[in-house]
Order: C-alpha cells, then sequence, then structure tokens
C-alpha cells in the first residue's frame, strides 16, 4: 500500500486535471476578470477609504443640509455610499456622495458589461441552475487537484517540514509549478472552499435560521427628536452600516430599517426608539465573509491576491500538461530497445519519478549501441533475471525523503526473491541534488543491496551526481569505458545559446605540478557578476556546458583550472594565450555570494574551490571576521594562491587561514582533518550566527559536514540539518 501512495496521488491530480482544465480555465480567467473590478472600483473617486471616521448622524445630517428629502443611503463592499434622495429643485436622482460634505463625488454608473458577462459565465456558464451544479462540481474538483498537488510537493520535498524548503531547478516549468503551486495555495484553498460555500447557499442545502422581526406600536404621546440626535445613529460608525431605509411616510407606524454588518434594526421615526432587532445567524454571516472572501470586494490587497492567483492557476495548468506531455514523451523514448530483454547484455534498469533521469539512460544506451552492444533498458520495477546479462547499469533518482521513484518501488522486494547463479558486474548512478537531505539516498540502498549477494561484483563505486550534471555524467561514462575497455563517447544534440558574450585573455599562469593553472578574462563589454557566480564555457567542437565558479577582482574574472588529460575544456583553456577571446556565459549564483552583513564567515574549500573565496575575500571591504580553511596536496599546490592570501591577511580582509597539505611529509592530513582541530572556531561562527561556505569536492563537502556536525551537536545539540534550513551552509561543489 505504501509503495502504491504516490502513484494514487500523482494519477489521481493528472486526471482531475485533464477532466477540468477547460472548466477551471474558464473559471479563473472569469474570476480574473471580476477581481479586478474591486481593483477599478477602490480606485475611484467614489470609493471612501476612512469611514471609520464618520457617524451615521453626521452623515445624514450634511445629507439634509444640502437636499430636500433623503429616500435611502447604502453602502456597499467598496465603501461606496450610494445615497437616493430628492434634490430642493424636487427630481429624484441617485449617486455617490461624500460624507465629510454631503454633497455628490460621482454619478451613479451601472455595472459595466464585461463583468454581467463574466459573472453569468462564473458562476453558471449561462446554463443557470444546471450550469451553477457544474461549476460547484469542477470548484470541488479543484480543490481535489489543490490537495493532491500539496501531498506531491509535501513527498517531494521530503515532508511537511520541507514544504517550503529549496527546490531543485531542473526545468523552468518544474520548477515554477513547485514555486507558484505553494505561492496561491492558500488562495485557491479560500477561493474553491467559499465558492462551494456559496453555491450550497444559493441551492438552500444550508440550514437558515428564518426569525422575524416581532414589532407593536403603541399609540402613546412621544416627543419628536431630531433623527440627527438619535443615540443609535450617533452611536454608528459608516463602516459597520450597509444600508438605511428611511420611514415611507410621517404615519409612527411606519420607521427606519438599519441594515448593520450583523444586524437588522428597526427604529421609531420620532424617538430614535429600536423597536426591534434581529441578528444576522452564523450562516448567513459566514456566507457574507464568503463573498467577501471569494470576490475580493471591500479589500484592494486581497484582489490583487485573488487576481494573481488566478493567473496562477493559468499557469499551473499550463506547466502540468508541459510537465506531463514531456515525460510522457522521455519515457516512450525509454521503451524503444533493439534488443529484447534476454538478448541484451548491457541492462541499464532506471529509477525516476518525473522521467528526468531517462534522459541520461538513453545517453548511454547510444553510446554503448555505437559501440556495437546490445542493449535493453527499462525501469527498476522490471527487474529480471536476464539470461544474456553480463553488465547491469542502474541509474536512479531519489524521491521526497530517501524513498523510492514510483517505477522503482517494487525493485527491492524483486531483488530479493529472483536468484541467479550467474555472476554479474553492476554499476550504481544516483542522481538528486545536495539541497535534499537524503542526497541519492535510494541510489545507496541499492548499492548496498547489490553487495550482499555474492553473484554481484562492482564495475566502479557509486557515482552521485548533483543537479543532474551532464558533466559529472560524461565523467563517470568515461571511467565506464575505461574499465569495460571500450571507447563511449556520450552525444548531446544541443546548440551553443545565442546570448553568449566575448571575454578576453588578460593573464593565465604557468601549470603547476597539480596541473592546476590560474586565468584571467576581462568582459569585451559591460557585464554586471560576483565572486560565486559561475562562468558557463562552450569549448571549440563540443556542445556541453562547463561550469566554472568566479573570482570577481576589479571587474576582471579569475578562474581556477586543474588541466584533465582528457579534458576537452580544461585543455582549451589552457591552449588560450594572451588577448585571445572566448564566447562564454556568465549565470547568476546568488545563494553562493559573499553576505553584505553578518557576524562571522567561514569558507572551507580544496583544490581549485578556493576561486570563488579569493574574489568573496577581496569584496569583504566591510572586513567581516572571516576564515579560509583550504587543502591541497603539497606547499608547492598554495604557491598559486598564497599572494591574494597574504595580501588580505595584510589588509584585515582575511581574519585567519588555515592548510592541510595531503602528500606533505610527515604531517599529511586532509582538510576535514584541520576544521576538527580547529574546534573553537567552528564554534565560534555558529554560536555568532555566521555562515559557513564550502567550496570543492563533494568528497570533501561530506567529510566537512561530518566535521561540523560533529561539533555542531556536541557544543550546541543543532544538526547539521537545522543549520541548512537556518541558510546557515551554502554548497557550491562538483
Amino acid at each position: 500500500i505504501h509503495n502504491m501512495t504516490t502513484s494514487i496521488w500523482r494519477y489521481s491530480h493528472l486526471i482531475l486535471a485533464i477532466f477540468s482544465c477547460i472548466f477551471i480555465i474558464i473559471a479563473s480567467v472569469t474570476g480574473g476578470i471580476l477581481a479586478y473590478e474591486p481593483i477599478e472600483i477602490q480606485n475611484s473617486p467614489s470609493s471612501i477609504s476612512n469611514l471609520n471616521d464618520y457617524t451615521l448622524a453626521k452623515t445624514i445630517e450634511k445629507l439634509q443640509e444640502n437636499y430636500s428629502e433623503i429616500i435611502a443611503i447604502q453602502i456597499d463592499e467598496n465603501n461606496r455610499i450610494k445615497t437616493s434622495l430628492v434634490t430642493n429643485e424636487g427630481t429624484k436622482e441617485t449617486f455617490y456622495i461624500d460624507p465629510k460634505t454631503g454633497k455628490k463625488i460621482d454619478s451613479f454608473i451601472r455595472r459595466k458589461s464585461i463583468y454581467k458577462f463574466a459573472t453569468t459565465l462564473h458562476r453558471s456558464l449561462f446554463l443557470k441552475s444546471t450550469g451553477r451544479l457544474i461549476v460547484t462540481l469542477f470548484s470541488a474538483l479543484l480543490l481535489l487537484i489543490t490537495i493532491t498537488g500539496t501531498i506531491l510537493i509535501i513527498k517531494r520535498q521530503g515532508g511537511i517540514k520541507q514544504f517550503f524548503s529549496k527546490i531543485v531547478k531542473e526545468q523552468f516549468e518544474q520548477y515554477y509549478h513547485i514555486v507558484i503551486g505553494r505561492m496561491v495555495l492558500i488562495p485557491i484553498l479560500i477561493i474553491c472552499a467559499t465558492g462551494i460555500y456559496l453555491s450550497l447557499d444559493k441551492f438552500n442545502i444550508l440550514s437558515k435560521k428564518k426569525t422575524k422581526h416581532a414589532t407593536s406600536f403603541v399609540e402613546k404621546e412621544c416627543s419628536k427628536i431630531n433623527i440627527i440626535n438619535f443615540n443609535i445613529f450617533n452611536e454608528t460608525l459608516l463602516s459597520s452600516v450597509k444600508s438605511l431605509e428611511f420611514p415611507f411616510s410621517k404615519d409612527a407606524e411606519d420607521y427606519f430599517k438599519l441594515t448593520k454588518k450583523n444586524e437588522e434594526l428597526y427604529i421609531h421615526q420620532y424617538s430614535g426608539e429600536i423597536l426591534s432587532t434581529y441578528f444576522i445567524s452564523r450562516t448567513e454571516s459566514m456566507v457574507n465573509w464568503s463573498y467577501i472572501l471569494h470576490t475580493g470586494n471591500g479589500s484592494f490587497f486581497w484582489s490583487i491576491i485573488l487576481l494573481i492567483s488566478t493567473g496562477g492557476i493559468i499557469f499551473l495548468i499550463y506547466s502540468g500538461f508541459f510537465i506531463f506531455f514531456k515525460n510522457r514523451n522521455t519515457f516512450t523514448k525509454l521503451l524503444k530497445n533493439k534488443y529484447g530483454k534476454d538478448e541484451a547484455e548491457y541492462v541499464i534498469l532506471v529509477g525516476s519519478e518525473t522521467n528526468s533521469t531517462n534522459y541520461y539512460a538513453n545517453l548511454l544506451k547510444v553510446a554503448l549501441e555505437k559501440n556495437n552492444k546490445k542493449v535493453y533498458t527499462t525501469n527498476l520495477n522490471n527487474y529480471d533475471a536476464f539470461k544474456s546479462c553480463q553488465n547491469l547499469l542502474i541509474l536512479t533518482a531519489t524521491y521526497g525523503d530517501g524513498e523510492a521513484p514510483s517505477n522503482a518501488k517494487k525493485f527491492e522486494s524483486l531483488f530479493e526473491k529472483i536468484t541467479t547463479n550467474k555472476r554479474l558486474k553492476y554499476a550504481v548512478v544516483g542522481f538528486g541534488s545536495m539541497a535534499y537531505p537524503k542526497y541519492c539516498e535510494f541510489a545507496v540502498k541499492i548499492d548496498n543491496l547489490m553487495m550482499t549477494k555474492a553473484t554481484f561484483r562492482p564495475l566502479l563505486p557509486i557515482t552521485k551526481i548533483h543537479n543532474q550534471s551532464i558533466h559529472s555524467f560524461k565523467n563517470w561514462v568515461f571511467k565506464l569505458s575505461e574499465v569495460t575497455d571500450q571507447k563511449l563517447k556520450v552525444e548531446i544534440n544541443k546548440k551553443n545559446p545565442k546570448s553568449q558574450n566575448y571575454f578576453k585573455v588578460i593573464s593565465k599562469t604557468y601549470t603547476n605540478e597539480d596541473q592546476t593553472f590560474l586565468i584571467k578574462f576581462k568582459p569585451h563589454k559591460n557585464i554586471k557578476f560576483t565572486s560565486g557566480d559561475l562562468l558557463c564555457i562552450y569549448p571549440e567542437n563540443d556542445v556541453v556546458e562547463r561550469l566554472y565558479s568566479i573570482a570577481r577582482i576589479d571587474n576582471i574574472i579569475l578562474l581556477a583550472v586543474k588541466k584533465h588529460y582528457f579534458g576537452v575544456c580544461s585543455n582549451y583553456l589552457n591552449s588560450l594565450r594572451n588577448n585571445e577571446s572566448i564566447k562564454a556565459i556568465i549565470k547568476k549564483n546568488s545563494s553562493f555570494h559573499f553576505p553584505k552583513k553578518t557576524n562571522e564567515v567561514l569558507l572551507i574549500s580544496n583544490g581549485t574551490g578556493i576561486a570563488p573565496f579569493i574574489g568573496m575575500i577581496n569584496e569583504n571591504t566591510s572586513k567581516i571576521n572571516t576564515h579560509l580553511f583550504w587543502g591541497g596536496r603539497t606547499k608547492n599546490s598554495f604557491e598559486l594562491y598564497k599572494k591574494f592570501v597574504d595580501k588580505h591577511i595584510q589588509s584585515g580582509q582575511l581574519s585567519t587561514f588555515h592548510h592541510a597539505y595531503s602528500r606533505e611529509g610527515k604531517d599529511r592530513r586532509y582538510i576535514q582533518s584541520t576544521l576538527k582541530n580547529q574546534e573553537k572556531l567552528v564554534c565560534s561562527v555558529i554560536k555568532n550566527e555566521g555562515l559557513i561556505y564550502i567550496s570543492g569536492s563533494i568528497t570533501m563537502m561530506n567529510e566537512v559536514l561530518k566535521v561540523i556536525e560533529f561539533i555542531s551537536l556536541k557544543h550546541f545539540r543543532i544538526s547539521i540539518e537545522t543549520l541548512k534550513k537556518k541558510n546557515k551552509i551554502k554548497t557550491d561543489c562538483y
């Protein structure tokens, strides 16, 4: 049952959306038009913003000064005071007045045709009671869609506590489907619930107590009091009034009828005595509130929220169907196999909640088939004793709180049931994001499961790929090529973007013993960028982007690059000479910028991961207490960066520097060991609510996080997850 839960919610969400999308679009468009109506009204001269400043008596007094007779006063939800009266010339007129002067401020204008049309279409589709019933049904369906969508977000984010945590941006539609879904969740729930409630009222389903006024008139002498001296009128503010009807005749049996927000009163026209009071029932009060919440009448800001929400609903429908059809297309490609499951020597098993991992499975399949390998690709749920299989390659994402994706939930039970005496080689690749606490946990679970059976032998250690990095995936394919003794090439049909800019090489250092060098670029035109942003480079004859973290020094870009033997981009950059230009794009990485204001900063890096920190420290003009930890192979490895560190230590922009050399003499150690030795310093940063930045390899990051958590739990009983939720830890690792 647990394994089916996510699929049930997902398919329920989809089926409800398909069934009701046309009606919901109509309701959203007309709802948006109607949400704009109170915005337009409240921006007109007739809408009075400060009704609390005026009493009913003062308003009547001003009207009596200007006109012959008052017939009725009405105040609508948008604070317009509509008055029906007889002028001094004897003509009957209706218009909007200013309560301060009692004079006309705007003519009474009948409701615009577009709003009448939108109201009828919105309420009943021009089908009267039948249409209202249909609209009510689809309001209920939208409510269910919202609930199922909320449950899917909770599952994706790894629990209700993570509901508003950071979202991994895989694609535009997927990212904003969740962002906007969370943003308009409460308004949509209110719109649906109030719409249903108002419909129930129109169908007389809600129980109402029909109370009548009980009035009895006794003939008695009473002195006539001027109505502006009636206590009830002097005590009643205009903000609480809905309407006041004046007596039709001079007979004592005729009375004032005062309707307020929560009660209705009959008032003696001579004495001002309250003859009868009828309190509005709870049901009527709920109907009134539902009307206000559903329409936005009476609140300028709520009307804006409703207008935004209706646009949000339309975007959610578009993005939801876009995601569905894109994933369906990817899934269809996955199912196309040249060979049967018992013919293939390579079997690729895929686990993905949204089919995004299928893209990488297809790339791998094409690469293997070009090497004349027989390949079969399917979901992890279809695991079997593949007769001819020699190599089992598993590519899987992790869903929510470390769970299996929906197309992989059966794998563990199948793996235990299906036995084979044949020896198989396997490799596991996990796709995920380090923004989630249980990064690639399902892939780790599968890898551990494989290790329990003696017949399975690993081709490669488990590989984790952050944010679907194509560069990391290509590196893994290259390693697979080596262990399988073949030349696999991942080919991506991707065009270079047109919005690239030119950057000129200013200088380049020598390549040190670690095959690392520094290179400086100057943009050909003014471009805004900050240390921690990313330079996206497309090397010649290659269409795959490479991302390098930027150090910004005096509007110059500084990159630290490690040259790899087979590295297309690193060798391309190393071949550049002064004054040569390249085309690239700067991608904002605002979550990894140096803070403008904080108490203390801890920067931790290894290798070329120091690059953005060089720029960040240079930007520390306010001299925030900043500590840099760096790990490399030898003292010579540090020479590339030494002048920058020394300069900033002297200027006070860097408070302390701590290093670790993994290949230097007897004192060999990694950066996590140095960090552990500086326990007091780490405690100081955590205690002072400072920020911790980590840049470099993922392996280093994982070890560093363990040390930070150990220190944090020991001294403050604060977990690493709590620090992440508070946005105190920022990472940019590869």
